[in-house]
């Protein structure tokens, strides 16, 4: 079943019994553990380290994994307890390893895991990376895995990157600055990996917080892992409730991030990410370029040219921005999902680090959140509003649309005349005074993601209503035809 195993933009997931079996992920083992055998120098004195979140039978297909790179003659150290995303991929780069494999579905339903490999630099598999183990995918001829499976009797080391991590954390925030502040905070971990991580950095910077959902649950609750307003409503009204200063939470492998500011509003990771590139460089005097992909709001070029700071667009995917994080001098690099990365870190989203940040940008600025975006909203003269929906089509619906809308764009939405096209991801329609709408196909979940941006919520309204009066009529043509 090679052909049911494909890499998207974070790695392999799938639907566990379904495809994300034992064994097809002995097959992705395998062919990870070639790549390594193919292009890690000295590989017998690095280990592979392998971790897991806490979605059901993670931990198991974790030790298949191990099993299976450690028949092939590979070091392997697996991880104690269900790790954050963006603590593995510290400790991949901390000292001398081969990368790590972590198995996690990140915000997926419940019923999803999924697998990728962290290079030794720290950061997501780029494209290159990712063709060579699928190409190794399907050299594997099932009887050699099966051998290997059964070779293997050994027992995996075990690690722990807890402490470290934390420490490497610690050296970026000004704690001292938090504890003086004097801040409550209510923790909402989703039942994710960030539980034993965040509330022990709260812990020791003497702040007052409380945390929900602090404990493992396979079933995340009966909702979603995923640090979205529609997810937070138990945080949301905590924070309504007026008792606490500021809301925090993570996604299932703690590498995205949420906050909820006081009287329970909600955040948007687009407004967290400009806020936090004006604090990086008004608190922390940092220079460097700024980051973020095709889908991340605009409102981030306007604070980025108020500080005379370099912009850069990249697709979609975080292991775009990580490359440069790796290339160039980039201050901070983001996406509007949630996932931020700063100067010092990892290349890889980390949403501890990022609620850390947000934390300390309140006690170092002495005001609310909100008195904060507006301060910045004055600064840069402009707001942006965001909408977002998917359109759950079939793959040939899928194709059909966008190469219609790519054939023939459409001229003018909201009354807003058509500027440009570009191609970098998906299609992206700029229109008239900096609206534009991004339509692409997700490299996560089998949906079409249409994105969009306005200078006015009546407007961002008009454009995505036209928008999908106009995308009915392709559609219907698809029925018509059968597609």
């Amino acid at each position: 079943m090679a052909e049911a195993i494909k890499f998207g933009t974070d790695g392999w997931r799938a639907v566990i019994a379904d495809q994300f079996t034992f064994e097809n992920v002995e097959r992705v083992a395998y062919a990870i553990g070639l790549y390594l055998q193919q292009e890690v120098p000295e590989l017998d004195r690095k280990p592979v380290l392998i971790g897991y979140d806490t979605r059901f039978m993670a931990d198991r297909f974790a030790l298949r994994a191990a099993q299976v790179l450690l028949a092939m003659g590979l070091k392997v150290k697996v991880s104690d307890r269900d790790i954050p995303t963006p603590c593995i991929a510290w400790a991949a780069q901390a000292e001398p390893t081969a990368g790590a494999l972590q198995f996690t579905a990140s915000h997926n339903p419940p019923e999803y895991c999924g697998v990728k490999y962290i290079p030794p630099y720290g950061g997501p598999a780029t494209n290159d990376i990712t063709e060579k183990i699928v190409a190794n995918l399907k050299q594997v001829p099932p009887e050699r895995r099966k051998e290997v499976v059964k070779l293997s009797r050994q027992e995996a080391d075990r690690f722990s990157a807890h402490e470290p991590y934390l420490v490497a954390l610690s050296k970026l925030i000004d704690l001292a600055a938090i504890k003086k502040a004097g801040l409550k905070v209510a923790y909402d971990a989703l039942f994710s990996t960030s539980r034993g991580y965040l509330d022990v950095i709260l812990e020791r910077a003497g702040v007052d917080f409380t945390v929900l959902h602090g404990y493992r649950d396979p079933l995340f609750g009966g909702g979603m892992p995923e640090p979205t307003e529609k997810y937070l409503s138990e945080l949301k009204a905590v924070m309504a409730q007026g008792d606490f200063d500021l809301g925090l939470a993570t996604d299932g492998d703690a590498d995205r991030f949420a906050v909820v500011g006081a009287g329970g509003k909600f955040f948007t990771p687009n407004q967290l990410l400009c806020l936090l590139t004006r604090h990086l460089h008004k608190r922390h005097g940092l220079q460097g370029a700024v980051v973020r992909n095709v889908a991340t709001s605009h409102m981030l070029d306007h604070v980025a040219k108020l500080f005379a700071l370099p912009l850069i667009e990249t697709p979609v995917g975080f292991k775009y921005i990580g490359e440069k994080m790796r290339t160039d001098d980039v201050l901070i690099g983001g996406e509007e999902s949630g996932g931020v990365s700063i100067k010092g870190h990892i290349p890889e989203k980390d949403g501890i680090l990022a609620n850390l940040l947000v934390l300390e940008m309140l006690a170092l600025e002495g005001k609310s959140l909100e008195a904060i975006w507006q301060d910045l909203a004055d600064e840069a003269g402009v707001t942006f509003f965001q909408r977002r929906g998917d359109l759950h089509l079939t793959d040939a619906t899928q194709k059909l649309l966008l190469k219609g809308l790519e054939e023939n764009p459409i001229k003018e939405l909201g009354g807003k005349p058509l500027q440009r096209v570009s191609k970098l991801d998906g299609l992206k329609l700029y229109y008239d005074d900096d609206n534009w709408l991004l339509i692409r196909a997700s490299g996560t979940e089998p949906v079409i993601r249409v994105s969009g941006e306005g200078t006015s919520e009546q407007l961002i309204d008009s454009l995505m209503l036209d928008f999908k009066a106009q995308i009915d009529e392709i559609l219907e043509g698809a029925k018509a035809v059968g597609v």
